[in-house]
């Protein structure tokens, strides 16, 4: 008996025209939320959809979400209108973006026109004032480090089953810092957190994006949610059309005035942020495998951690945490988990 669904469909049944509405399930995610589409009849007999969010209070305060999608939505982002909000029980009824998530649009032919749509609408959400009253959390040093500590403690120590000497541990704190200080050196604008393929909607009648899953908002570096689109855990793409879509979101961002930062010196921050982000991504991925039975991200670890070797590779300071990872975890993932991708370069 699922109570939470027989709840939230009593919920839902008691605002005008969903009294006969019946909740279909449209997905979960990585958190404990889920998502189910109902139909709203309206006076002509016609079906409009909604979505509705099961957000259970005691494991996700939806509180944020309504907080910040509100405020983004009157500040012109394209974030689902919520029609209805019980954050005591965890529900809300949202606009319905439809199921084309990005990922599923993404060719070599359709991938231009959709991340140029997905970097345009970044700089309108970097560019988002702090909120009145209800300013962001900063994505400061003990977040950096909370994050990336997931890496060794749930995909080395934890799933992999690695027992870190004591000259391991060091270099990795030490290429925990230097990742640190790059990420907070960076100008701050408002950050998504979670800016990718899987949270972008392509709409019908809109060449914007919807931007979904958006609760856990900072205010920190610039390049982050660049790094979350172009980077993807979900998907790769050959590193020169990376380049390309990285320069135009730095001469965007640069004209709205988010940064002066040079071509070499934006691409050293994407670099190095992208290894924190892929540092915390790969040990949430095994966090979601060993405690939560989400065994299905583990097929992500490779990806991921392809683009730490390749990123540690390039960086003289993290030659002792490129050579040790190539040594030690890459062997032990491809015998555990699969393959690491090799960086696709275009002829």
């Amino acid at each position: 008996m699922d109570n939470r669904l027989q709840m939230l469909t009593a919920w839902v049944s008691q605002f005008p025209g969903f009294e006969n509405a019946e909740a279909q399930p449209v997905s979960g995610d990585a958190s404990f939320r889920r998502y189910f589409r109902v139909c709203k009849t309206e006076a002509n007999g016609n079906q409009t959809p909604f979505i509705v969010m099961d957000s259970p209070p005691e494991l996700e305060d939806c509180g944020p979400f309504v907080l910040i999608g509100r405020y983004w939505r009157q500040s012109g982002i394209a974030v689902p209108r919520i029609f209805e909000a019980d954050p005591v029980r965890g529900f809300l009824l949202l606009e319905d973006f439809g199921d084309r998530l990005m990922l599923g649009q993404l060719t070599p032919d359709t991938a231009n026109s959709l991340y140029q749509g997905a970097l345009d609408e970044l700089v309108r959400i970097q560019q988002i004032p702090p909120q009145p009253h209800h300013p962001l959390p900063a994505y400061n040093a003990a977040l950096l480090n909370r994050e990336m500590a997931l890496f060794r403690d749930w995909l080395l120590e934890g799933y992999l089953g690695l027992t870190l000497d004591n000259v391991e541990k060091s270099m990795l704190d030490t290429t925990f810092a230097l990742l640190r200080e790059s990420a907070l050196a960076q100008p701050e604008v408002t950050v998504h957190r979670d800016y990718h393929s899987r949270n972008l909607l392509v709409r019908e009648q809109d060449t914007r994006p919807g931007v979904i899953d958006f609760q856990d908002a900072v205010s920190g570096p610039v390049t982050y949610d660049a790094v979350s689109l172009l980077k993807d855990c979900y998907i790769q793409w050959p590193e020169e059309r990376i380049c390309e879509w990285l320069e135009s979101f730095r001469k965007k961002s640069q004209q709205a005035g988010l940064h002066r930062a040079d071509q070499d010196t934006f691409r050293q921050w994407f670099e190095l942020m992208g290894m924190q982000r892929h540092l915390k991504a790969a040990g949430i991925f095994a966090r979601l495998a060993m405690r939560d039975g989400k065994t299905r991200y583990l097929e992500d670890i490779p990806r991921t951690v392809g683009y730490l070797l390749t990123a540690s590779q390039r960086q003289p300071a993290l030659r002792h945490f490129h050579d040790w990872l190539a040594a030690v975890a890459v062997p032990r993932i491809e015998e555990l988990i699969g393959p690491i991708p090799a960086q696709e370069h275009t002829q």
